[in-house]
Formats: C-alpha cells, sequence, structure tokens
C-alpha cells in the first residue's frame, strides 16, 4: 500500500513518519512553510527514545502524483478543513483499478478528531474507515512533529464506516502495528470515535484558559456531563471509561506536558480552530434532543473567538474569563 498522509501535521507527520521508517511507501501532503520545510530537510521526528529525519516525499496536492491501485488517503486535517480537502482529493482515483476496485477510488481513513469527517468522506468515496486517535505529538514548528510516547507511539482504533472490518483495515491495521503503534480493528469504530469526542471536550478549555489547572479541569468535567447527557438522550453508544483505560493501560504514555490539538492552533496562529465539531457536535445533539449544553457553547464560543482573532492560548480578558466559568451556573 502507498499511504498518502493529507495534513501532515502533528497526528498526520507521526503516522507517515512512523510507517516510511518501517519501511512502508508513504507520501506527505502538506502546504506552506511546512511544505518547504519538508522538501529542503525531511520530516524530523521527534519520539521518546531517538530523533529520526526522514526523507519522506512531499506534494502539495494530487495533480503532483499518479493514482495506483493501493493508494490509502489517510486524512489528518482538522473538521473544519475537510471540505476543501474533498474538494480537491474527491476525484482521485476515480476510472482506474482492476477487479472489485475498478472504478472505487481510493480507501479514505479519518485519522481526526469527532464523528462528522467519515461522513463527508463517504459522499465522495465509497470505502471509509475510521480511525481513533489516542496519539499525544505536536506540530509547532515547520517539518518537525513529535511522538513522545512509549513503549508504542499510539493506539489507533480502526473499523470501516459506519460499522464492520474488510481486509483493506486489517492490511492497514497490520502495517500500523508493524510501525509502531498498536491498531485495534474494530467491528463498531464510531463508539470509540464518541468516546474520544467526550474526552476531546476539554481542548478549548486547554486552549483558551491557559495554565489555571483547577479551572479547566472544572469546566472539563461540566462539558462531559453535558457530553454524556447528550450521547444517552441521542442512543449513541460510545466505549465508558474503564474500558479504554483497560484497552489502553499503560502501552502509551508520556513525562513530557501536552497540549491539546486546539491549544496548538492558537499557538500556530492558524485562524481556524475545530470546537465547532468537538463541543459544537454536543451543542447540535443538546438542540436535537432536548439537552441543555450551556458549557460547551460558551467552550466552542470562545474558541472560536480566540482562533478569529489570533490569541495566544490562554490570552482571556478577566469578563470573558468569569463569562466562561459562570456558564450554565
Amino acid at each position: 500500500m502507498r499511504y498518502i498522509i493529507i495534513g501532515a501535521g502533528a497526528v498526520g507527520g507521526a503516522i507517515g513518519g512512523r510507517l516510511f521508517d518501517s519501511g512502508h511507501e508513504v507520501v506527505l501532503v502538506a502546504r506552506g512553510a511546512h511544505l518547504d520545510a519538508l522538501r529542503e530537510h525531511g520530516l524530523r521526528l521527534r519520539l521518546a527514545d531517538r530523533e529520526r529525519q526522514l526523507r519522506i516525499p512531499a506534494v502539495e496536492g494530487p495533480a503532483e502524483l499518479t493514482a495506483r491501485d493501493d493508494d490509502v488517503l489517510v486524512l489528518g486535517v482538522k473538521t473544519q478543513d475537510t471540505p476543501a480537502v474533498l474538494d480537491t482529493w474527491g476525484a482521485y482515483g476515480y476510472g482506474t483499478g482492476t477487479g472489485s476496485r475498478a472504478g472505487a477510488g481510493p480507501a479514505v481513513v479519518c485519522a481526526q478528531n469527532g464523528v462528522e469527517n467519515e461522513r463527508l468522506a463517504l459522499r465522495r468515496f465509497a470505502d471509509v474507515y475510521g480511525m481513533c486517535v489516542w496519539l499525544p505529538a505536536s506540530f509547532l514548528e515547520p517539518g518537525v512533529v513529535s511522538a513522545l510516547c512509549a513503549p508504542l507511539t499510539g493506539m489507533l482504533h480502526l473499523g470501516r464506516y459506519p460499522s464492520g472490518s474488510d481486509p483493506t483495515v486489517r492490511a492497514i491495521a497490520a502495517d500500523l502495528a508493524d510501525a509502531g503503534f498498536a491498531a485495534p480493528v474494530t467491528e463498531d469504530v464510531m463508539a470509540w470515535k464518541y468516546a474520544k469526542l467526550l474526552g476531546n471536550l476539554v481542548n478549548a478549555a486547554d486552549a483558551v484558559l491557559g495554565p489555571d489547572e483547577d479551572a479547566r479541569r472544572e469546566l472539563a468535567a461540566r462539558a462531559r456531563a453535558e457530553g454524556v447527557a447528550a450521547l444517552d438522550a441521542a442512543g449513541i453508544p460510545y466505549i465508558g471509561a474503564e474500558q479504554q483505560a483497560r484497552t489502553r493501560g499503560d502501552r502509551v504514555e508520556s513525562s513530557q506536558a501536552k497540549h491539546s490539538s486546539t491549544w496548538q492552533s492558537l499557538a500556530r496562529g492558524t485562524g481556524s480552530i475545530e470546537s465547532d465539531y468537538l463541543n459544537g457536535e454536543i451543542v447540535l445533539l443538546g438542540r436535537r434532543f432536548g439537552v441543555p449544553t450551556p458549557v460547551n457553547e460558551a467552550l466552542r464560543h470562545a474558541a472560536n473567538r480566540a482562533a478569529r482573532e489570533r490569541r495566544a492560548p490562554g490570552e482571556l480578558t478577566a469578563e470573558e474569563r468569569a463569562e466562561l466559568l459562570g456558564a450554565g451556573n
């Protein structure tokens, strides 16, 4: 298989780098200063026990590639960028292939937070796979990705969307296991992704509150309680915290300080943020099923405002902070 990593940031860079370093064929897709750095120096991948400078082929888009039957598109962009990616790549690989894959287009793996990407991808591609990403990593400098967990770099639950498994996803999982990840194949990957969604509700608090750990923890607990109530009201299954902890065990551990992907978006000044598809997903479900979600709405609003105004992490006024901490009280 050839893995085309669309969005070679923290998660995409770590997955692509580890696959390439273990002997698999990889192409990284990036833009701007990050693409320039990848082309000039390669990807610098910092791991728990070593650092690798990897000369991985890097492109800006599909025009630079010739489609192959064994291509796997791995989406590593934030959800707000997925529609543009699908517009760019939506015709890639059609009209090629033989046998059962003739005309089907490439397999697409959504290595992304939230639960909307798979639905968007399935409009364009026949074979879509969800990936629940437990992979603490950071991307704050062009050409450099840090993924410092050990003994495994991360845990990546995989399954066909909306459910099930097949030989393709099992082959992808085997390659990821070869590259230093736990990659369990599950028949209901979205139950894992909804569980991850509940964990990601803290991301906005991490980004906008800064180093105030007590306030962050208290706000995150309230956001999660709203999330659980909304999922339960909608009848959406998710994996419980105890099962998650048993599954992960001590296989994905890091002694390094970690910041969420939302925090990293603010730190890089990207101008956009994924909170509409994390906290906003709970707000959406709450409105549909009659569950109040004021904390998630306040977090969504605060994170979007910070991104829009290109504020640094934790850069709230006293009035904004008081308003956020008082949400729902």
